[in-house]
């Protein structure tokens, strides 16, 4: 049974990075006091999360209570067993992204990075409050405020795409707001408003009075929650402003696929299908078969799409679109055995979609910080280009293909773990056509990730040849990159802007005093310098004329261990979820959450 222990520290845990943004921003002429503030607000609200997590497995939930947010309404933040699962996730990737991105942002001389260190303050803060809301009111407005927080990361580049991408991002996910703001206003009717005992209130299995509400606008109002939080989740067919969104400095992408954007989404879903309508009643009322076909098939086509990409970032998002998928699976299928009374299937389906929430973060994580770090060293973001490029960056090459192993499902990394219990799940609760998709989609990751390692290890730069693996007209490359540049930047908002003046030294405010060493390659001379040095013989030999990559050792010197380190603690975390996942806390979270919700124990 669950105990409510007023406490201070979920609200605690949202107002650390989001008070850091004032020091961020006065810091803004001193860069290494700037990065300070961010890696310690950083790591103050991961241990904020962390100090919660004994007392929510023990059943406690930790509650803060604000106030009256609207009539009958209470603005409530609250920490349980699922609210523990995100918010720890986020606050975690959160400390290892600002490690990687000093050394992006400074690797690259990128312009305006005090605004880009608030903005990912701002965006941290939201998602955490998107993690601890305790009702559909309060998490749309952390869930809106985490949009107005992304955009200036989205539009960063500030360039004619960049700002398009951003327009696309705020229209499609504003709408989706709106959506979720609609549907909270069904639930509040149809829990009794006007009698006082209406609520948006999260409990685990769902509310109890929505089981006795009329059937059909209990599908419109989960068809519009469900809808506006998959926006987020990039479900098909509202999915193609994630794409667009990889003009953004790599970070920025790790954020939007792995720490708190789509993650947001999906675990909007969560907490609709499980602590608002509950799985039993989705599957009474037939929305768990919609959201598992509409899942199923987001999951595949967007892996076929993935084949297609050339550019690396943009095979990655596409790859985002589908991994995310398996996560609504699961809560889905979970959601419709439930309905038709097959609680162990429904429990398994479960656990196999939430932890793939935790996998896919890691491993997800790991491939964009690999796809960064060859941008920064290399300037190389097509996999055309790429023959070769493991031994000139073995380190993160490896990686790499650790991670790209585990979003494929292969054994002993996390991908393999949450897959298995999908597949479980589908196959007990009579889901042919389910795991069927599934297992169609996990040969389609091994086609699109396969050929990016093989390139990167086995071809030699003369060897190499165009990557996309289906030609023809639907869902064709992306515009703006040309698969035979070895230096083509259209799609990676890391490019620097060359302007009259150049680039400030270190990325920072005019006039910044500090030392504008902190990003240096092994040899001591500038990434700046070498990227000139790489587009110079680029523009001397021309396209065609590929160049043979230099040899570096598996110690790092590949890089600035500033990108090195969080990678290898991202892929470190894959394995470790893949190896012990039952010494790791995320599962044991999740299987509370599923025992909170079924009453089965996995």
């Amino acid at each position: 049974m669950n105990e409510f222990t007023p406490s201070l520290r979920p609200l605690a845990a949202v107002l650390v990075p989001a008070i850091a943004i004032v020091p961020i921003l006065l810091s803004g002429r001193r860069p290494n006091l700037r990065e300070s503030w961010t890696v310690l607000a950083a790591l103050g609200a991961f241990g904020i999360v962390a100090s919660m997590v004994p007392g929510v497995l023990s059943g406690t939930v930790y509650r803060t209570e604000l106030g009256t947010f609207l009539p009958g309404v209470e603005f409530a933040l609250q920490a349980d067993a699922l609210g523990i699962l995100f918010g720890l996730l986020a606050s975690l990737l959160w400390v290892i992204t600002s490690f990687y991105s000093m050394g992006y942002m400074r690797g690259l001389d990128e312009h305006d990075q005090t605004r880009y260190f608030a903005a990912f303050a701002a965006s941290v803060a939201s998602a955490v409050g998107v993690a601890f809301a305790g009702n559909l009111f309060v998490i749309f407005v952390f869930y809106e405020l985490l949009t107005v927080a992304t955009y200036p990361l989205v539009a960063h580049d500030e360039t004619d795409e960049a700002r398009a991408a951003g327009r696309k991002y705020l229209t499609y996910t504003f709408g989706g707001g709106v959506a979720v703001f609609a549907g909270a206003v069904l639930v509040f009717w149809l829990t009794g408003m006007g009698t006082g005992a209406a609520t948006t209130a999260f409990t685990p299995g769902g509310i109890a009075s929505l089981a006795n509400a009329d059937p059909m606008v209990a599908r419109v109002a989960f068809a519009l929650l469900a809808g506006g939080f998959g926006v987020k989740a990039a479900l098909m067919p509202l999915h193609s402003w994630l794409p667009d969104a990889m003009v953004a400095p790599t970070p920025v992408s790790g954020l939007l696929h792995a720490v708190a954007v789509v993650k947001s989404g999906v675990f909007g879903i969560a907490r609709v299908v499980l602590d608002v309508f509950g799985p039993g009643l989705v599957g009474e009322i037939g929305m768990g078969t919609i959201l598992a076909a509409v899942a199923a098939f987001t999951l595949v086509v967007a892996s076929i799409i993935a084949l297609r990409q050339d550019n690396l970032k943009r095979r990655l998002a596409f790859s985002t679109v589908s991994q995310l998928s398996y996560i609504v699976l699961g809560l889905a299928v979970g959601a419709a055995a439930a309905g038709s009374g097959s609680t162990d299937a429904a429990a398994y389906a479960l656990v196999g979609g939430l932890l793939h929430i935790p996998a896919h973060a890691f491993m997800k994580l790991t491939l964009f910080f690999c796809a960064g770090a060859l941008h920064v060293e290399t300037h190389t973001d097509d996999i055309s280009n790429m023959a070769g490029i493991g031994h000139r960056m073995p380190l993160t090459m490896g990686a790499f293909a650790v991670a790209a192993a585990g979003m494929a499902g292969i054994p002993l990394v996390a991908g393999f773990v949450s897959k298995y219990f999908l597949l479980i799940g589908t196959v007990s609760a009579g889901g042919l056509v389910f795991t069927a998709a599934l297992l169609i989609s996990g040969v389609l990751n091994i086609a699109y990730f396969w050929p990016v390692v093989y390139t990167a290890f086995f071809e030699k730069p003369t060897e190499g040849d165009p990557k996309p693996l289906v030609e023809g007209p639907l869902g064709g490359r992306f515009a703006g990159t040309d698969p035979g540049s070895a230096h083509a930047t259209a799609t990676d908002g890391g490019s620097r802007r060359d302007d009259a003046r150049g680039p400030l030294p270190d990325g920072g405010d005019e006039g910044d005093p500090d030392d504008h060493g902190f990003a240096r390659n092994h040899e001591g001379q500038g990434i700046r310098d070498e990227i000139d040095a790489a587009e110079q013989l680029h523009h001397e030999h021309g396209p065609d004329e590929r160049i043979d990559w230099e040899h570096s050792r598996w110690t790092g010197e590949e890089s600035t261990w500033l990108m090195l380190g969080p990678i290898c603690f991202a892929a470190a975390g894959s394995v470790a979820l893949g190896i012990v996942p039952d010494a790791a806390v995320f599962l044991e979270i999740v299987r509370l959450i599923v025992e909170n919700v079924t009453g089965v124990v996995v």
